[in-house]
């Protein structure tokens, strides 16, 4: 049983460690501006060229540093749904998890006030309100 925590928890470390290296960076067309994102999708690092200030109009930079900033962290979140998956259970989604939803049900995520007050009906099936913690261990949540 050891042996297996010690696995366990080794695991977690290489896949938090793996987390932790994900990088996306996006360059404009022209190659004039590059946005560089974290694990997280956090803005890490902008390159503007000085060309780029003549290219473009004030504005309209700060637009394409958004896009680029978007498209980069869509890819990384996507790198890191890579990593997550291999040691989630089959029922899990990796994009849930990471966005710390995926204990939430569905009807967790309306506020009730978005459906008119309205909640979920006692005669769904058990299976369909259990979240895909409660399915990968049941019993235990």
């Amino acid at each position: 049983m050891l042996a297996e925590y010690r696995r366990s928890r080794e695991q977690l470390a290489a896949v938090h460690r793996a987390l932790a290296r994900i990088s996306a960076s996006r360059a404009s067309d022209d190659g004039s501006v590059t946005a560089t994102v974290g694990p997280q999708g956090v803005l890490t690092g902008l390159r503007i060229e000085a060309d780029a200030y003549r290219r473009y109009r004030p504005a309209e930079l700060a637009v394409l540093v958004v896009e680029l900033t978007t498209v980069a962290a869509r890819e990384a979140a996507e790198l890191a749904q890579r990593v997550l998956e291999p040691v989630l259970p089959a029922a899990a989604d990796p994009a849930a998890v990471l966005a710390g939803t995926a204990d939430l049900r569905p009807d967790d995520l309306v506020a009730p006030e978005e459906t008119g007050g309205a909640v979920p009906a006692e005669d769904e099936p058990l299976d369909q309100r259990r979240t895909w913690l409660e399915q990968a261990h049941p019993g235990r949540f």
